[in-house]
C-alpha cells in the first residue's frame, strides 16, 4: 500500500500533469449537471455532451421534461446507453424536484441520493462541481487508478475506495484530486495500454512495478 509520502508525490505529479483538470460535462447550472451526470453512467462524456448540446436547448426546466411523452424524451437521448431507463428516471426526478424541492436541485448528499437515477457518485459530482462542497466521486477511472497505484486494495468496494482517498487526502483537495484522477485515468493510465513506460508515478505504482518486473514495461 502507498505510504502518505508516496501518495503526496502522486498528487503532486498529477497536479503537474493536469493542473487544469475539470468536469468535462458541459452544463450551465446544477439542474443541467445533474441530468448530464445521470446520462453519463456507462457512457462517455463526449457522447453525453453531443446529446445535451441539443437536449439542453429543448429542455430548460423540470416542467419541460414533463411536458413531453416518455417516448419523445427517449428519442431525444436514444444514442445514449440505457436510454429508456434514463429517460424514465429523468422524468421521475423532475416530478420529485417539483413536489419536494420547488424545482431546484438540493445541495445535500442525503437529499440528492433520494432522486431517481441519482446514486452516490452522481451526488458527489453535483455537490463538488455545482455547489463547491468538498466531495470525492469515484468513477471507473478513479477506482482503476487508485487500485493500480496501490492506494486501495483490489477487493475494495467503490465506497471503500472513496473513504480511503478522502482519508488520505486533505479535504480542500478532494475536488481537485477527483478531477485529476479522472484525467490521469482517461488520458494516461488507460484501461488498455496504460502508458507505464512514460509514467512519472511508475516508481510508486504497484501495478506498474509488476509490469516492469515481468518485462512488460521498458522505462523511457
Amino acid at each position: 500500500m502507498l505510504t502518505k509520502k508516496q501518495w503526496e508525490h502522486c498528487l503532486a505529479e498529477m497536479d503537474r500533469m493536469f493542473p487544469d483538470a475539470h468536469c468535462e460535462l458541459v452544463h450551465d447550472n446544477p439542474f443541467e449537471l445533474t441530468i448530464a451526470t445521470l446520462l453519463s453512467a456507462q457512457c462517455t462524456d463526449v457522447l453525453v455532451n453531443k446529446v445535451t448540446k441539443t437536449l439542453f436547448q429543448k429542455y430548460k426546466t423540470p416542467q419541460d421534461y414533463l411536458a413531453v411523452s416518455l417516448e419523445e424524451l427517449q428519442q431525444d437521448i436514444r444514442s445514449i446507453g440505457l436510454y429508456r431507463n434514463k429517460a424514465k428516471n429523468i422524468q421521475l426526478l423532475c416530478e420529485r424536484l417539483l413536489t419536494e424541492y420547488g424545482g431546484q436541485i438540493p445541495a445535500s448528499r442525503e437529499e440528492l441520493v433520494t432522486l431517481p437515477g441519482v446514486g452516490r457518485k452522481t451526488a458527489n459530482v453535483v455537490l463538488s462541481v455545482a455547489f463547491d462542497i468538498p466531495a470525492l466521486a469515484v468513477d471507473t477511472h478513479v477506482e482503476r487508478v487508485s487500485k493500480r497505484l496501490g492506494l486501495c486494495r483490489w477487493k475494495d468496494s467503490v465506497l471503500e475506495v472513496e473513504e480511503t482517498i478522502m482519508k488520505k487526502t486533505p479535504m480542500d483537495k478532494w475536488s481537485k484530486t477527483h478531477h485529476q484522477l479522472i484525467f490521469f485515468g482517461r488520458y494516461h493510465c488507460k484501461a488498455q495500454n496504460p502508458g507505464c513506460a512514460t509514467c512519472p508515478l511508475l516508481g510508486d505504482c504497484r501495478e506498474g512495478q509488476k509490469r516492469f518486473k515481468k518485462g512488460l514495461v521498458t522505462k523511457a
